[in-house]
């Protein structure tokens, strides 16, 4: 990922793209005036500790800027998916999307955990929006074979991959038609100060 958005940034001396632990950053305490983590917080196994780390790099007055995916039932083709899946997989559905990229969708939550960090001024905005694709198998493929929803699968049977795929895009398009396709798609944007 850092390889495809290098090669995407025009060359920029003061550009470094290196990988770091969002828990343990390798950068001197005040070196930021912004820290920015789109659709990442979700996974950190610790949240706290990671924003007590991008405080820790914040200049006074500096801003942490993040997004997570609000819950499931607001992202309906996330949504569609993981209850097509569900059907395929009754006595034992993945989860993964349900769990993770939408498991952390509670502003309170959200609040505490940046309060524990040691943020006060803290803004959260959900934004609605309308996610597009060219067919209901588009969104099957992304969401199936395209994100880590695709271990869940092949750990029920490495067989099943393509016919899970199938399986979901036939639910999209019972759903919302064959041709190209629209859905509700809704996040949180917070932005805490430090």
């Amino acid at each position: 990922m850092l390889d495809y958005a290098a090669a995407r940034q025009s060359r920029d001396e003061r550009l470094l793209w290196r990988t770091a632990n969002a828990q343990a950053l390798p950068f001197e305490d005040a070196a930021f005036d912004l820290v920015c983590c789109q659709f990442g917080v979700m996974f950190f196994p610790d949240r706290p500790s990671a924003y007590r780390e991008a405080r820790r790099v914040l200049r006074p007055g500096g801003a942490f800027l993040f997004s997570a995916w609000d819950r499931i039932e607001d992202n309906v083709f996330a949504d569609d998916v993981t209850n097509a899946l569900a059907g395929f997989f009754p006595d034992d559905p993945p989860r993964f999307m349900a769990r993770t990229p939408h498991g952390y969708h509670d502003v309170a939550l959200i609040r505490s955990d940046l309060a524990k960090a040691g943020f006060s001024n803290v803004t959260i905005e959900t934004r609605a929006e309308q996610s597009r694709a060219p067919s209901p198998r588009y969104v099957a493929v992304a969401y199936c074979q395209g994100t880590p929803l695709r271990t869940e699968i092949e750990a029920r049977g490495p067989d099943r991959l393509e016919a899970a795929t199938d399986h979901s895009a036939a639910w999209i398009a019972d759903k919302h038609g064959s041709g190209e396709v629209a859905a509700k798609i809704q996040a949180h944007v917070i932005l805490a100060r430090a």
